[in-house]
């Protein structure tokens, strides 16, 4: 599953509230980061001096715009990101807020594609509803992770909103706002994201692929393979033949590192 790391600041760029995934991809915890600004905490000696230079400019013209940088984790490591920043502003055009989205290009294929990166007018005007929106997305990504929603075959758009306090049409509105697809492709990701890791711990050894997926919330097998393909552009099979083949590498690089007697 991909992780987009979200972030919000006030006017004068001093953090207000980061997300999970912001805390997994940089290693920081929110409690860490409230009050500083991000490019005190996330900027290093490889960040190019140039794509700064840009963001500077971007923040100055008060439009959304899109950036590709180093930035560095807790740990002292960098990482490659896009970075996608929406100034939000009051009824009297003022910026009140400013709202980041951060892309791990090295873990997310295809980065360029996220719906998130379509920055066309989604955020120049709004407020309190824009980010109202983002927290429930956020909400919504949590209780599917955290209390594995997907695993139940009859999910519906309505259980969902009933879970989390909210209407169908809204629920509908924001999945498909930052997620950028419909309810239920949403909620294949998740499904298929599931069958990835039981293929990598080669659960297909002693289960059909189909039997695997039934597992993870799948009814239809037709649906699972388009829905398997069209996300890792491979079969079940011959993605479990990818996973064998790299297992296979790992072990006989283990024994070939083995002391001889």
């Amino acid at each position: 599953m991909n992780r987009i790391a979200v972030i919000l600041t006030d006017a004068n760029r001093r953090i207000l509230w980061v997300n999970q995934d912001f805390e997994v991809v940089t290693g920081y915890g929110i409690g860490e980061v409230i009050g500083q600004t991000p490019g005190k905490i996330l900027q290093g000696p490889k960040t190019e001096p140039d794509a700064l230079q840009r963001i500077r400019e971007g923040l100055a013209s008060e439009e959304s715009f899109k950036e590709t940088i180093t930035n560095y984790r807790k740990d002292g490591q960098p990482y490659s990101c896009t970075l996608v920043i929406h100034p939000i502003h009051d009824v009297d055009n003022k910026i009140v807020n400013y709202l980041a989205f951060e892309v791990n290009n090295d873990q997310t294929p295809n980065h360029h594609r996220i719906s998130l990166l379509n920055i066309k007018d989604r955020y120049r005007t709004s407020s309190l509803r824009g980010l109202e929106e983002i927290r429930l997305f956020e909400r919504i990504k949590e209780v599917m992770v955290n209390e594995e929603l997907y695993l139940n075959p009859d999910l519906t758009l309505r259980k969902l909103s009933l879970r989390l306090d909210t209407n169908t049409k809204y629920l509908s509105q924001v999945i498909n706002h930052h997620g950028g697809t419909n309810f239920l492709s949403f909620v294949n990701s998740f499904r298929i994201n599931a069958v990835i890791q039981r293929i990598k711990n080669e659960e297909f050894r002693q289960h059909t692929f189909f039997g695997i997926a039934q597992r993870c919330g799948f009814k239809n097998k037709s649906t699972f393979y388009k829905v398997f393909r069209d996300i890792t552009g491979s079969t079940p099979k011959a993605y479990g033949r990818m996973i064998t083949a790299e297992l296979e590498a790992k072990r006989t690089a283990g024994n070939s590192n083995q002391p001889t007697h």
